[in-house]
């Protein structure tokens, strides 16, 4: 959960602090969106939105939990912003703007109400556009959607970004900044701008869908509500622009991957890998979708992006019958294609597993050893958690569990290190790493 630090943060959350952070978390980009639509200021609306936060932090525990909390939350969160506009300079602009929308008395608290409830279009992908705009560099478009969008805290942001929290937060800063100085209108591009705002809008929803699929802290192995807002701005898109490969194929991605989220959590909650994955559990509705997505891709006849390289790499996964019979020998050769088109040591961390099943853990260890960038992936747990597996395979046993406790030690998600530590102990006790 977004939002200034409290207590919360360093003791165990009552049930009223779960349930506020669950609805903060599942509400707060159409909160923030629908607010910046009526201010015309995405730094000002996540304030107002944070202060409906504060309200109910202060107010939920010792009144209950209300009925429609998210409504009580977009309720408080008017109110203050209407108030806002007759004490601030924004007033006059806001009133303005809505003289041209509303027939008369604009200056009337219910007429504003009205406004803002005006749910024309689509609020979350204005203002997912709205963040991508050209004035601001690539990274601060997708931290200050990761921060408006997804309700992350600026850790997390950093987390995702392999960054320092204290940057992550200066680049949330700059934009909010660079927007309100640019006078950047909450809206939808011109149809002949939305091309160039499409790398950063797709980079925007991948990481959100990321986070969702696998939290990088807190006690929540996935945050279901992430990945369906994901997948549903990426249909959004794909509609907007049906010519574009790489929608369509980020789309497929988020498809295929999403279809195994019924399986990666076991009956008492905790994690399951894919090797130990149920696939009859795997949604089969989306593994349809997620392939009739892929061949609107390539349909497109547009070159091949990143998003459709690890598309086809999910298809292989999805149409496999179970984790041995998986062709891996395909998919380290599509990673070696994502390599080229989109350099990252997250790829050649992939690509390295892979190849580890496809000829063989020492093969595997070796290409990590080649050609995966350590320094730039210190602080990333999967790197131990990878060479962990691949030594487990080799029968090194007692290094293995070395790694995966180095990579429970870094990692800041509290399922994913009692599951690394199951590994290392499982390894110590001889079990078949498979």
């Amino acid at each position: 959960m977004s939002g200034p630090s409290t207590t919360a943060d360093r003791v165990p959350p009552s049930a009223g602090q779960r349930a506020i952070e669950a609805v903060w978390r599942i509400e707060s980009a159409r909160l923030i969106a629908g607010l910046a639509r009526i201010t015309g200021d995405v730094g000002a609306a996540e304030e107002l939105a944070q202060d409906a936060l504060v309200a109910a932090l202060e107010q939920w525990p010792r009144r209950g939990i209300p009925p429609n909390p998210a409504g009580w939350l977009m309720t408080t969160a008017k109110n203050r912003a209407v108030d806002g506009f007759r004490r601030q300079a924004v007033h006059n602009r806001a009133v303005s703007r809505l003289a041209r929308e509303l027939p008369s008395a604009v200056d009337d608290r219910d007429r504003i109400d009205d406004a803002i409830d005006d749910h024309i279009g689509d609020d979350v992908l204005r203002l997912l556009f709205t963040a991508c705009h050209p004035v601001l560099p690539m990274s601060s478009r997708v931290a200050l959607t990761l921060r408006c969008l997804a309700g992350l805290r600026t850790d997390e942001i950093g987390r995702a970004f392999l960054i320092g929290e204290a940057l992550a937060g200066q680049r949330i800063s700059r934009a909010k900044k660079a927007l309100r100085d640019n006078d950047v209108r909450f809206e939808l591009p011109p149809r002949e701008q939305l091309a160039e705002r499409l790398g950063g809008v797709l980079e925007v929803i991948y990481l959100v869908f990321n986070e969702g699929y696998s939290a990088t802290a807190g006690d929540d192995w996935i945050r279901p509500e992430l990945t369906g807002e994901a997948l549903r701005l990426g249909r959004l898109t794909a509609d907007l622009l049906p010519g574009r490969a790489e929608a369509h194929g980020l789309v497929a991605l988020m498809e295929l991957t999403a279809a195994r989220q019924p399986a990666r959590l076991g009956p008492d909650g905790t994690p399951v890998l894919l090797q130990d994955q149920d696939r009859g559990r795997w949604d089969r509705l989306l593994i349809r979708r997620g392939l009739a997505a892929l061949d609107r891709a390539g349909a497109t006849g547009e070159p091949v992006g990143p998003y459709t390289v690890q598309a086809a790499i999910a298809a292989c996964h999805a149409t496999a019958g179970d984790y041995r019979g998986t062709d891996w020998t395909r998919i380290a050769d599509l990673y070696e294609v994502l390599a080229g088109v989109w350099p990252s040591p997250v790829v050649e961390l992939n690509r390295a597993m892979a190849i580890g099943l496809a000829e063989g853990p020492e093969a595997g260890l070796q290409a990590l050893a080649a050609n995966v960038d350590a320094p730039a992936l210190a602080d990333y747990p999967q790197l131990p958690a990878v060479r962990g597996d691949l030594l487990a395979r080799a029968g090194r046993n007692a290094e293995a569990a070395e790694q995966f406790e180095a990579a429970a030690a870094l990692t800041r998600n509290e399922q994913e290190r009692v599951l690394l530590r199951g590994r290392a102990a499982a390894i110590g006790a001889g079990a078949d790493p498979q």
